[in-house]
């Protein structure tokens, strides 16, 4: 059923809940409503969750971002702290909006982006990122030094599939913050590179590799506990997006996406040298 064009609240008595949609990156999708018993459309069970109460939503009619708040929305039992605390939830995807129980006519009021998630007392609070946020990127690139295309994506041209593979993990340091893999390439062209679980309590999950301390990865976030050595994980090289990388590791230098030998701002300030 398309979005209904109807005048929402024209009478002193009407059928309406407000639903939420939340899709995460690793592919799950929750639906809730405030509505007392479950709600199915789109493809969709919406669960009743009537503590969700949405205290504010702004739209505006220039560029400026649209805003919501939702008090309670991270509050429910299908949305652990564990996943909250893991990133499961960080950069997917959020909509709400109004609904008929009756007739399941429906209208979306709010759609975008859920931003980081931290703690907020005792329980957690997103930032929420209206898709009017796309209007705010930059549409002529800075200049810089270094590769502005994300490594095997648009404008680096290289494969995904050649700098992919399979391992299992090793050891884990006593802090969770690093990693050491059996299989995959050597550490040092992992630097910059990602970890995505595929089993155990963190499968789906993507960590970026900060940075290598001999065998060891160094990861964005720790890792949570119970995740079982000989777990599978996908490792991705990566790249430090320098002109001599991408020419001599890769031999991609035709497409680099940077300017190496542009003069920076301190050329104005630079005196000139004396003559011998």
């Amino acid at each position: 059923m398309p979005e209904s064009l109807r005048t929402w609240f024209s009478q002193p008595l009407e059928t309406v809940a407000i639903w939420w949609r939340l899709e995460r990156h690793d592919g799950v999708t929750l639906g809730f409503t405030s509505h007392d018993r479950d709600l199915a459309f789109e493809g969709l069970v919406h669960r009743t969750a009537p503590g969700m109460v949405p205290s504010a939503i702004r739209r505006t009619d220039d560029f400026e971002a649209d805003s919501a708040e939702v008090a309670g929305a991270l509050s429910h039992d299908s949305i652990r702290e564990a996943d909250l605390a893991a990133g499961r939830f960080d950069g997917g995807s959020i909509a709400m909006g109004l609904v008929d129980w009756d007739t399941l006519e429906r209208v979306t009021l709010y759609a975008g982006t859920i931003g980081t998630v931290g703690h907020e007392g005792s329980g957690f609070s997103a930032e929420l990122r209206s898709v009017k946020d796309l209007l705010a990127r930059q549409i002529v690139p800075r200049t810089a030094p270094t590769c502005r295309a994300e490594f095997c994506a648009e404008g680096c041209t290289l494969s995904a599939n050649g700098f992919t593979h399979q391992a299992s993990l090793a050891a884990i340091s006593a802090d969770g913050a690093s990693v050491q893999v059996t299989g995959g390439p050597a550490a040092a062209l992992l630097a910059f590179g990602t970890l995505r679980w595929i089993d155990g309590p963190e499968a789906g999950l993507t960590r970026r590799i900060e940075t290598i301390e001999g065998s060891w990865l160094m990861l964005d976030r720790t890792t949570a506990t119970g995740v079982a050595l000989g777990t599978r994980i996908e490792l991705r090289e990566g790249c430090d997006h320098t002109l001599e990388t991408c020419a001599t590791r890769f031999d991609n230098a035709a497409n680099f996406q940077g300017e190496p030998f542009l003069p920076g701002n301190d050329l104005l300030t630079r005196y000139p040298a004396a003559q011998a």
